[in-house]
């Protein structure tokens, strides 16, 4: 498929998608997000043999969020009678969200400029967020009376905990990089110019991983976010049986038997 609205490329084991509308500092439409949607089942498909994910924005910014300019498929509101705002998020956002959290491979987002509405959700989806010093993260929904959408009631108090979000909700402030660190959103802060470069040493260091692993790992920090003691022993005693079936598993023992680095293929 050709792609009007994203790049998607691939190096070193690494697939990177760019959110290419840096004119309207890559908000986001139906169209950008059916496109985000079909590149990430590449990877979802097996059509892919990356092994890392990063997520991106061209330009000056990473996402400004929905377009909701009228006519836009963002979300916006029309000329007519009322709208379901919702609507959106159930034929595109959302599903976009939850191919994003169900990745077979690690995910990063390099955060650059604003991330504000549903690009602050999925700036804060990646497994590591790597920032530049530009960044700010804005939750501006109730600036136009909407709520919080694109998952962020339930990822930003797990992240920052429900006294912050709710400030950061309520009172549509922005959230600089230096900021989101100490508050725990971020993974690190970068100068500008370096933001490309260690997002992408991050990401070929993950994507020379045991893959399965990494993914287990990925997902059973979810999973166990939300059980009690007993039910995340369980998780974890699930995962490992199914790490240690990995060739990975085979070759990480060998490799620290034999002293030497381990060559992990992601099978």
């Amino acid at each position: 498929m050709a792609y009007a609205h994203i790049t998607w490329t691939e190096a070193d084991g690494v697939a990177t998608l760019t959110i290419n509308r840096p004119d309207k500092l890559n908000s986001l439409n139906t169209d950008v997000i059916g496109e985000m949607i079909d590149a990430v089942d590449q990877l979802r498909d097996g059509l892919s043999s990356a092994r890392c994910l990063v997520l991106t924005g061209a330009g000056r910014g990473f996402s400004s969020g929905a377009d909701l300019a009228p006519g836009t498929a963002g979300g916006g509101p029309s000329t007519g009678g009322p709208i379901d705002a919702g609507k959106v998020l159930e034929t595109h956002f959302n599903v976009l969200m939850e191919r994003l959290f169900a990745l077979p491979v690690p995910f990063i987002t390099a955060v650059n400029g604003p991330a504000a509405g549903a690009g602050c959700s999925y700036a804060l989806a990646g497994d590591i967020i790597v920032a530049a010093k530009s960044a700010y993260f804005l939750q501006a929904f109730v600036n136009i009376g909407l709520v919080p959408d694109v998952g962020s009631t339930w990822m930003l108090p797990r992240m920052i905990g429900r006294a912050r979000a709710t400030r950061m909700m309520m009172l549509g402030e922005r959230i600089s990089a230096d900021l989101a660190y100490e508050w725990g959103m971020v993974s690190e802060v970068v100068e500008d110019a370096d933001l490309a470069a260690r997002t992408h040493e991050i990401a070929k260091k993950l994507a020379g991983g045991p893959t399965k692993a990494l993914t287990l790992i990925r997902t059973g920090i979810r999973d166990c976010m939300d059980k009690s003691l007993t039910e995340g022993l369980m998780v974890e005693r699930r995962n490992q049986m199914l790490a240690g079936r990995s060739a990975d598993f085979a070759e990480g023992v060998m490799a620290f038997l034999q002293k030497r680095p381990a060559q992990f293929t992601g099978k």
